[in-house]
């Protein structure tokens, strides 16, 4: 590879775990693009400053991790109408002086649950977990599928009260609820709370989950997460949010390359290195 290689980078603090790399490797290689992709780790009090050197270094752009995606929609000079309904951005493209932010979060959500699992949103009940930065990112692709109805549930309920707010405008059937309030079963529940990582399951009646529920957990790992254990005892499907993680970036690399790779190879391949 000659200096002229386009070149992209994840950044965050920490990074040295992110898989972002790899995938976007595989992407390029089967795409045929010739471009470098590296980890970069920015200072905690300096991520504007890492992201310029990088520009003039000739970055075309970069992938955004914790805690950076509140500062990169900050620094971003256009944002795509999804990063600014997220409040946040994951993806960064640099266009001469300009800075692109965006979000793919939401819609390698979507892409996964709806082409991967093959589960549509559109018509279905669907129950929303958390209300941080997680769940705000994928609010408008959701309800860009034109769900049935959309609940958000959150331990701070005036939280979810607030999201609710913000997006009701979009969707007359998005509501806000506390984890007791619900004993009804749901089309598709997503897990954006961070419980998982602390092998904890969200207060949940298990009379949310029926025998064609779709219990979805943003978190992965080689095993099934506590929450995805918890919603198969009562006859759910599960699913992990590795899918998500391969299509966020896919979304990522079309924004910078103009091509959309083909994610099922690669989403086999980290499934199989887990």
């Amino acid at each position: 590879m000659t200096d002229q290689t386009d070149r992209y980078a994840v950044i965050g603090n920490p990074v040295a775990h992110s898989k972002s790399p790899e995938i976007h490797a595989r992407f390029a290689a089967q795409t045929q693009q010739s471009l470098i992709y590296e980890r970069l780790l920015a200072p905690l009090d300096g991520f504007a400053a890492a992201v310029r050197r990088f520009i003039q270094e000739g970055g075309r752009g970069a992938n955004v991790t914790v805690p950076f995606k509140l500062e990169a929609h900050a620094l971003a000079t256009v944002l795509t109408e999804r990063a600014q309904a997220a409040g946040a951005a994951n993806t960064l493209r640099f266009d001469g002086n300009a800075i692109l932010g965006d979000n793919t979060d939401g819609i390698g959500l979507v892409t996964d649950i709806v082409r991967n699992a093959g589960v549509p949103v559109q018509g279905k009940r669907v129950l929303l977990l958390g209300a941080g930065g997680a769940a705000r990112g994928v609010i408008l692709p959701l309800l860009s599928e034109n769900p049935l109805s959309l609940t958000i549930a959150n331990r701070n309920h005036a939280k979810a009260v607030q999201l609710v707010q913000e997006f009701s405008a979009q969707h007359k059937n998005v509501h806000a609820d506390d984890f007791t309030a619900l004993h009804e079963p749901f089309d598709i529940i997503i897990n954006a709370t961070s419980a998982s990582l602390a092998a904890e399951v969200p207060p949940l009646s298990p009379s949310v989950f029926g025998n064609d529920t779709l219990a979805y957990d943003m978190m992965y790992g080689k095993e099934p997460t506590v929450f995805m254990r918890f919603a198969m005892q009562h006859g759910s499907m599960a699913r992990d949010g590795l899918g998500m993680l391969v299509e966020q970036a896919a979304e990522s690399f079309l924004l910078w390359r103009n091509v959309r790779p083909d994610t099922a190879a690669v989403f086999a391949q980290l499934r199989a290195a887990l």
